[in-house]
């Protein structure tokens, strides 16, 4: 699956944690928390696949965005932990987790792809659904002490 087409079926949380501060940012890209877009609204949580497809791969999600958007792959790791997925109309979509390991967050290179890092306090307004994953997002990385 090339660079473009695996966004099809895959999207990916952006995420910032810093440790001195205890702040946890997100970015929001005009409504949605997801990246490169929401979710349908049809779509609706489901299990995880027994095998994963190379399409789902975290490693080839996390090179293509790094190759879209210009951004430095050694400041971005896969958190693993997280292992969500939906079902769509056009077939399952799995959301992944970057975690940004800069000692700042990228604020500029966000704004530059048409996102802004917040805080997840002052993301209302976003989807229900985007926001539950964020929730979860939160008690994985705050509840592991930042790890």
């Amino acid at each position: 699956m090339n660079t473009p087409d695996i966004f099809h079926h895959n999207r990916v949380i952006l995420t910032h944690f810093d440790s001195y501060s205890a702040a946890l940012l997100f970015p929001r890209w005009e409504k949605s928390l997801l990246w490169p877009a929401a979710l349908p609204d049809a779509a609706t949580p489901m299990p995880s696949p027994a095998v994963i497809e190379p399409a789902f791969s975290g490693s080839a999600v996390k090179l293509a965005l790094v190759q879209r958007c210009g951004l430095n792959p050694d400041e971005l790791k896969r958190v693993n932990e997280f292992n969500h997925w939906a079902q769509t109309e056009s077939g399952p979509v799995r959301i992944h987790l970057l975690r940004f390991t800069s000692f700042e967050a990228p604020k500029a290179a966000i704004r530059a792809l048409g996102g802004e890092f917040k805080p997840i306090s002052l993301l209302r307004g976003s989807a229900m659904s985007e926001l539950l994953l964020l929730r979860e997002v939160f008690n994985l990385i705050v509840g592991a002490g930042g790890n």
